[in-house]
């Protein structure tokens, strides 16, 4: 929904949140004020147009501050008459913010809160979902680091260690099949150990040469 108003003999087009800069007005920061001549009103496909102003609507707005425009020159030169005017203004003005677009029954400002509160609804709906799930995700964890917890060298089942809990499915085992309690491991078997002089001799003995030749024996005749 949307109006065109008239003030200061300035037309403005505004709705709901609009902030705009009129001519001064005798008004305090803060204070409320209606402004009467709406020359035109339309919401959706829907417009009424006054003559020359709109009966039953009505804008609300907020006096934000007063202000003053950017400085404009004006400037006037006669030739051949030695004559040079300059003169600087500066326009007193008052910010107002608008607060509310009546026609009829329908305000602006009412279908604004409306809205407002319900994304507010769906907003704590969304946080208490995921606040919830994320409880039942640290209680999860939870319960997974306490269910199978590592120690120094030694491993917990349900935080209990597992030399207690293999004990106990010994003893909960069938009368079938008894527990040998004093089955050790088997130990690898020992290497016997040669003595040194031993080893020192069969080091030093050379292996016999097979394929050297034999000596011829001498005889006389070689004499």
């Amino acid at each position: 929904m949307y109006a065109v108003i008239e003030t200061g003999g300035k037309q403005y087009r505004v709705e709901l949140g609009t902030e705009l800069e009129v001519e001064l007005l005798d008004v305090e920061p803060g204070q409320e004020i209606n402004l009467e001549r709406i020359l035109l009103i339309a919401d959706g496909d829907h417009a009424s147009v006054g003559q020359p102003i709109v009966a039953d609507a009505a804008v609300k707005a907020m006096v934000l501050r007063q202000s003053r425009g950017e400085k404009t020159i004006s400037f006037k030169y006669r030739p051949k008459a030695r004559s040079r005017v300059k003169k600087g203004h500066r326009q007193e003005l008052t910010v107002l913010r608008i607060t509310d677009v009546r026609f009829g029954k329908k305000s602006a400002a009412a279908e604004a809160q409306e809205v407002a509160d319900k994304a507010k609804v769906e907003h704590d709906i969304v946080v208490a979902a995921a606040t919830r799930q994320a409880a039942e995700d640290a209680s999860l964890a939870a319960r997974l680091a306490k269910r199978v917890h590592v120690g120094e060298g030694a491993q917990e089942v349900d935080g209990k260690p597992a030399a207690k809990q293999a004990k106990k499915s010994a003893k909960a085992a069938p009368a079938g099949e008894p527990v040998d309690k004093t089955a050790k491991a088997a130990k690898p078997e020992k290497v016997k150990a040669v003595p040194k002089t031993e080893a020192k001799a069969k080091a030093a003995k050379p292996a016999p040469e097979a394929d050297a030749p034999k000596k011829r024996a001498r005889t006389k005749k070689d004499e």
